[in-house]
Protein backbone atom coordinates (compact mmCIF):
# COMPACT_ATOMS: atom_id res chain seq x y z
CA UNK A 1 0.00 0.00 0.00
CA UNK A 2 1.98 3.52 -1.08
CA UNK A 3 1.11 6.30 1.71
CA UNK A 4 -0.11 9.66 0.05
CA UNK A 5 1.75 12.40 0.75
CA UNK A 6 0.37 14.28 2.98
CA UNK A 7 -2.82 14.01 5.08
CA UNK A 8 -5.58 15.84 6.80
CA UNK A 9 -7.03 13.92 9.62
CA UNK A 10 -10.07 16.22 11.18
CA UNK A 11 -8.51 19.34 11.32
CA UNK A 12 -9.84 22.79 12.33
CA UNK A 13 -7.80 26.26 12.18
CA UNK A 14 -9.55 28.67 13.82
CA UNK A 15 -8.46 33.05 13.88
CA UNK A 16 -10.05 35.44 16.28
CA UNK A 17 -12.18 38.11 14.85
CA UNK A 18 -11.57 41.68 15.66
CA UNK A 19 -15.30 41.85 17.37
CA UNK A 20 -14.65 38.91 19.54
CA UNK A 21 -16.06 36.20 17.54
CA UNK A 22 -14.02 33.30 15.68
CA UNK A 23 -13.66 32.92 11.80
CA UNK A 24 -13.06 29.05 11.31
CA UNK A 25 -10.91 28.69 8.30
CA UNK A 26 -10.96 25.03 8.54
CA UNK A 27 -13.45 22.94 9.74
CA UNK A 28 -12.82 19.26 10.65
CA UNK A 29 -10.58 18.92 7.35
CA UNK A 30 -10.11 15.68 6.41
CA UNK A 31 -8.46 14.96 2.88
CA UNK A 32 -5.09 13.25 1.67
CA UNK A 33 -2.95 14.47 -1.53
CA UNK A 34 -1.40 11.45 -3.71
CA UNK A 35 2.01 10.99 -3.86
CA UNK A 36 4.16 12.05 -7.25
CA UNK A 37 0.82 13.57 -8.48
CA UNK A 38 -0.58 17.21 -8.65
CA UNK A 39 -3.29 18.36 -6.43
CA UNK A 40 -4.71 21.82 -7.25
CA UNK A 41 -6.50 23.41 -4.16
CA UNK A 42 -8.85 26.45 -5.31
CA UNK A 43 -11.67 28.81 -3.89
CA UNK A 44 -12.51 32.12 -3.83
CA UNK A 45 -10.04 34.77 -1.71
CA UNK A 46 -10.02 34.16 2.53
CA UNK A 47 -11.19 30.73 2.41
CA UNK A 48 -7.95 29.00 3.58
CA UNK A 49 -5.91 28.19 0.55
CA UNK A 50 -2.84 29.47 1.66
CA UNK A 51 -3.36 28.81 5.79
CA UNK A 52 -3.42 25.17 4.42
CA UNK A 53 0.16 25.22 2.51
CA UNK A 54 1.34 27.22 5.89
CA UNK A 55 -0.42 24.17 7.92
CA UNK A 56 1.83 21.53 5.86
CA UNK A 57 4.91 23.25 6.32
CA UNK A 58 4.43 23.94 10.25
CA UNK A 59 4.18 28.06 9.93
CA UNK A 60 0.91 27.12 11.68
CA UNK A 61 -0.64 24.87 13.77
CA UNK A 62 -4.01 22.99 13.69
CA UNK A 63 -6.13 23.96 16.21
CA UNK A 64 -7.60 19.98 16.40
CA UNK A 65 -6.82 17.15 14.22
CA UNK A 66 -3.58 15.99 12.67
CA UNK A 67 -1.50 16.57 9.46
CA UNK A 68 0.01 13.54 8.51
CA UNK A 69 3.21 13.48 5.71
CA UNK A 70 4.60 9.99 4.69
CA UNK A 71 2.83 8.78 7.70
CA UNK A 72 4.25 10.63 9.70
CA UNK A 73 2.28 12.86 12.03
CA UNK A 74 4.11 16.23 12.41
CA UNK A 75 1.01 18.02 13.46
CA UNK A 76 3.03 18.77 16.60
CA UNK A 77 7.07 19.24 15.09
CA UNK A 78 9.46 21.80 16.64
CA UNK A 79 12.56 23.19 16.48
CA UNK A 80 15.66 20.52 15.20
CA UNK A 81 13.32 17.69 13.74
CA UNK A 82 10.54 20.69 12.73
CA UNK A 83 13.56 22.05 10.15
CA UNK A 84 14.24 18.57 9.46
CA UNK A 85 10.78 18.15 8.09
CA UNK A 86 10.85 20.95 6.13
CA UNK A 87 13.56 20.08 4.11
CA UNK A 88 10.91 17.31 2.34
CA UNK A 89 9.46 21.16 0.57
CA UNK A 90 10.64 23.05 -2.35
CA UNK A 91 8.75 26.39 -1.96
CA UNK A 92 8.00 28.58 -4.61
CA UNK A 93 5.80 32.08 -3.81
CA UNK A 94 3.81 34.59 -4.97
CA UNK A 95 6.59 36.82 -5.94
CA UNK A 96 9.46 34.40 -6.05
CA UNK A 97 10.75 35.97 -2.98
CA UNK A 98 14.27 36.42 -4.98
CA UNK A 99 17.01 38.53 -3.46
CA UNK A 100 17.25 41.74 -5.09
CA UNK A 101 21.08 41.77 -4.49
CA UNK A 102 21.97 38.91 -5.19
CA UNK A 103 22.48 37.27 -9.23
CA UNK A 104 20.42 34.85 -10.30
CA UNK A 105 23.30 32.02 -9.50
CA UNK A 106 23.61 33.64 -6.23
CA UNK A 107 19.60 33.14 -5.84
CA UNK A 108 19.87 29.94 -7.12
CA UNK A 109 22.92 28.80 -5.33
CA UNK A 110 21.65 29.32 -1.54
CA UNK A 111 19.91 27.15 -0.60
CA UNK A 112 22.84 24.48 -1.58
CA UNK A 113 25.03 26.98 0.40
CA UNK A 114 23.35 27.12 3.85
CA UNK A 115 21.99 24.08 3.84
CA UNK A 116 24.94 21.41 2.30
CA UNK A 117 28.62 21.20 2.69
CA UNK A 118 29.38 21.00 -1.09
CA UNK A 119 32.47 22.51 -2.84
CA UNK A 120 31.85 25.21 -5.12
CA UNK A 121 33.12 23.52 -7.76
CA UNK A 122 30.22 20.91 -7.22
CA UNK A 123 27.54 24.16 -6.47
CA UNK A 124 28.39 25.56 -10.01
CA UNK A 125 28.13 22.17 -11.98
CA UNK A 126 24.45 21.37 -10.04
CA UNK A 127 23.30 25.18 -10.66
CA UNK A 128 24.30 25.70 -14.27
CA UNK A 129 22.44 21.97 -14.82
CA UNK A 130 19.13 23.55 -13.35
CA UNK A 131 19.69 26.80 -15.25
CA UNK A 132 19.73 24.74 -18.16
CA UNK A 133 17.25 22.45 -17.53
CA UNK A 134 14.60 25.63 -17.18
CA UNK A 135 16.43 27.66 -20.09
CA UNK A 136 18.01 30.18 -17.63
CA UNK A 137 21.74 29.82 -18.87
CA UNK A 138 23.12 33.38 -20.51
CA UNK A 139 20.96 35.04 -17.43
CA UNK A 140 23.10 33.43 -14.40
CA UNK A 141 24.66 37.23 -13.69
CA UNK A 142 21.50 39.25 -13.92
CA UNK A 143 19.82 40.49 -11.49
CA UNK A 144 15.99 40.14 -10.12
CA UNK A 145 14.97 43.65 -11.36
CA UNK A 146 16.55 42.59 -14.83
CA UNK A 147 14.06 39.62 -15.49
CA UNK A 148 10.54 39.75 -16.44
CA UNK A 149 7.75 38.48 -14.48
CA UNK A 150 7.93 34.73 -16.17
CA UNK A 151 11.96 34.69 -15.85
CA UNK A 152 11.98 35.39 -11.50
CA UNK A 153 9.41 32.60 -11.64
CA UNK A 154 11.71 30.03 -13.32
CA UNK A 155 14.68 31.37 -11.79
CA UNK A 156 12.34 30.59 -8.17
CA UNK A 157 11.63 27.26 -9.46
CA UNK A 158 15.40 26.31 -10.28
CA UNK A 159 16.13 27.39 -6.09
CA UNK A 160 13.14 25.38 -4.99
CA UNK A 161 14.58 22.52 -6.97
CA UNK A 162 18.38 22.69 -5.42
CA UNK A 163 17.73 20.25 -2.93
CA UNK A 164 15.93 18.02 -4.43
CA UNK A 165 12.57 17.85 -2.91
CA UNK A 166 10.11 15.19 -2.32
CA UNK A 167 7.13 18.05 -2.71
CA UNK A 168 6.80 21.23 -4.13
CA UNK A 169 4.44 24.04 -2.79
CA UNK A 170 3.15 26.65 -5.16
CA UNK A 171 1.38 29.18 -3.73
CA UNK A 172 -0.06 31.44 -6.38
CA UNK A 173 2.77 30.94 -8.97
CA UNK A 174 1.92 32.93 -11.41
CA UNK A 175 0.36 36.20 -10.16
CA UNK A 176 0.69 39.26 -12.33
CA UNK A 177 1.75 37.59 -15.49
CA UNK A 178 -0.18 37.58 -18.79
CA UNK A 179 -2.50 34.79 -20.00
CA UNK A 180 0.57 33.76 -22.60
CA UNK A 181 2.93 33.51 -19.74
CA UNK A 182 1.11 31.89 -17.38
CA UNK A 183 0.20 29.01 -19.60
CA UNK A 184 3.83 29.23 -19.96
CA UNK A 185 4.81 29.15 -16.32
CA UNK A 186 2.06 26.08 -15.83
CA UNK A 187 3.52 24.00 -18.69
CA UNK A 188 7.01 24.01 -17.27
CA UNK A 189 5.21 22.93 -14.28
CA UNK A 190 3.96 19.89 -15.48
CA UNK A 191 7.34 19.20 -17.37
CA UNK A 192 9.74 19.93 -14.36
CA UNK A 193 6.93 17.09 -11.87
CA UNK A 194 7.17 14.56 -14.89
CA UNK A 195 10.78 14.75 -15.25
CA UNK A 196 11.94 15.04 -11.50
CA UNK A 197 8.70 13.34 -10.04
CA UNK A 198 8.03 15.73 -6.95
CA UNK A 199 4.57 15.74 -5.31
CA UNK A 200 2.80 18.98 -6.59
CA UNK A 201 0.46 21.09 -4.90
CA UNK A 202 -0.66 24.82 -6.37
CA UNK A 203 -3.19 27.00 -4.54
CA UNK A 204 -4.23 29.33 -7.51
CA UNK A 205 -7.26 31.40 -8.80
CA UNK A 206 -6.50 30.80 -12.43
CA UNK A 207 -9.32 28.15 -13.45
CA UNK A 208 -9.53 26.93 -15.28
CA UNK A 209 -6.21 27.30 -16.49
CA UNK A 210 -4.30 25.37 -13.69
CA UNK A 211 -7.08 22.52 -13.46
CA UNK A 212 -5.43 20.89 -16.81
CA UNK A 213 -2.10 20.15 -14.68
CA UNK A 214 -4.72 18.17 -12.01
CA UNK A 215 -4.89 14.82 -11.03
CA UNK A 216 -6.63 16.06 -8.02
CA UNK A 217 -8.97 19.08 -7.25
CA UNK A 218 -9.25 20.46 -4.28
CA UNK A 219 -12.16 22.81 -3.55
CA UNK A 220 -11.68 25.23 -0.01
CA UNK A 221 -15.81 26.55 0.95
CA UNK A 222 -16.64 28.40 4.63
CA UNK A 223 -14.25 25.77 6.19
CA UNK A 224 -15.40 22.76 3.87
CA UNK A 225 -13.47 20.61 1.41
CA UNK A 226 -14.82 19.20 -1.61
CA UNK A 227 -12.17 16.95 -3.36
CA UNK A 228 -12.47 15.95 -7.19
CA UNK A 229 -10.46 13.56 -9.14
CA UNK A 230 -10.59 15.66 -12.31
CA UNK A 231 -12.31 19.08 -13.48
CA UNK A 232 -14.50 17.58 -15.17
CA UNK A 233 -16.22 15.83 -12.26
CA UNK A 234 -16.38 19.37 -10.62
CA UNK A 235 -19.20 20.27 -13.48
CA UNK A 236 -21.61 17.59 -11.89
CA UNK A 237 -21.62 18.82 -8.64
CA UNK A 238 -24.96 19.25 -7.43
CA UNK A 239 -23.56 21.93 -4.28
CA UNK A 240 -24.49 25.48 -4.76
CA UNK A 241 -21.04 26.91 -4.26
CA UNK A 242 -19.44 24.60 -6.67
CA UNK A 243 -22.22 25.67 -9.36
CA UNK A 244 -21.45 28.94 -8.70
CA UNK A 245 -17.54 28.39 -8.94
CA UNK A 246 -18.52 26.52 -12.77
CA UNK A 247 -20.74 29.30 -13.46
CA UNK A 248 -18.60 31.91 -13.19
CA UNK A 249 -14.92 30.44 -13.93
CA UNK A 250 -15.35 27.27 -16.23
CA UNK A 251 -18.14 27.41 -18.54
CA UNK A 252 -20.27 24.17 -19.62
CA UNK A 253 -16.95 23.52 -21.85
CA UNK A 254 -16.05 20.43 -19.84
CA UNK A 255 -19.23 19.23 -19.62
CA UNK A 256 -20.26 19.66 -23.22
CA UNK A 257 -17.16 17.29 -24.12
CA UNK A 258 -18.77 14.51 -21.63
CA UNK A 259 -21.53 14.76 -22.84
CA UNK A 260 -20.90 14.59 -26.62
CA UNK A 261 -18.69 11.30 -25.39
Amino acid sequence: MILPAIEFIGVDKVFPKRDGGEQKVLDNVSFTIPKGKTTVIAGRSGQGKSVTLKLILGLMRADKGSIRVDGQDVTHLRGGPLEKYRSKFGVLFQGAALFDSLSVFENVALPLRERTRKHEDEIEQLVSSTLDQLELLGHENKYPAQLSGGMRKRVGLARALQLNPEIMLFDEPTTGLDPVMTQEIYQLFDRTQERVGFTSVIVSHDIPKVFNLADQVVILNQGQMDVFSSPEEIQWSEKQHIRDIVTTTMGEIYQSQLVEQ
